[in-house]
């Protein structure tokens, strides 16, 4: 059984990596491109199994894209569907016995966090110009330091709350696993069913969290 917070350290090119997030976050890919690729082998008009789950959850997320980030923002709709099927599996594979979740390491949610943040404003800068920068200054303009400041917070608190709840799970699980008895298996079974909850709950909150900072970025103002 894998000790969370234990993390094997490997040196490459002067750089420091946790090879267990390297290697987790390869698999989790993986797993995601497999599950792409089981959906789309032998599509049919009526889905079924794979397809049919795969779909469900691509044309929510293609409505949830859609009525947030408006017109101008239906072509970041395969990044949602990615970003959000990417952390659902990475939330669930520490789940398994002897593995442990990309997202339980600080560096794989601030990452993914900045990388949400910093496409927010390249996005912003592309398609708005000068006029998002003027955004920051309103209502009036000492309000700039108000609003860097929540800038700065926002793949803070978005990186650590996904970090803290995958994180929390899985020391639960692994605690009851060494507590209860071999024959008293509900309470973990219990806790694991509502760690699997969760994980879908963490993923859609930082899903739709991305989706909402977007919006800023390319949904037009209603005084447009």
């Amino acid at each position: 059984m894998h000790e969370i917070g234990v993390r094997e350290v490997v040196q490459f090119a002067g750089f420091s990596f946790n090879e267990e997030t390297l290697i987790m976050t390869w698999i989790t890919m993986a797993i995601v491109l497999l599950i792409a690729f089981l959906a789309t082998r032998s599509l049919k008009m009526v889905p079924t199994g794979t397809q049919n789950m795969v779909e469900m959850i691509i044309v929510w997320l293609q409505e949830q894209v859609h009525e947030n980030l408006g017109k101008k923002g239906e072509f970041l709709a395969p990044l949602i569907v990615t970003l959000f099927l990417f952390l659902l599996v990475s939330n669930w594979i520490g789940l398994v016995p002897t593995m442990a979740s990309p997202t339980n390491d600080l560096n794989t949610t601030l990452g993914l966090a900045l990388f949400v943040v910093i496409m927010v404003h390249v996005l912003g800068l592309y398609m708005k110009g000068m006029h998002y920068i003027g955004h920051f200054f309103k209502p009036v303009a000492p309000f700039v330091i108000i609003n860097m400041i929540e800038e700065v917070a926002k793949p803070i608190t978005l990186s650590f709350r996904l970090f803290g709840n995958i994180l929390a799970g899985e020391i639960l699980i692994i605690i009851l696993l060494r507590l209860m008895p071999i024959w008293m298996p509900f309470p973990s079974v219990g806790w694991l069913a509502f760690s699997i909850f969760v994980g879908g709950v963490q993923a859609f909150i930082f899903t739709m969290l991305s989706m909402a900072y977007l919006a800023n970025a390319v949904k037009e103002d209603e005084a447009e």
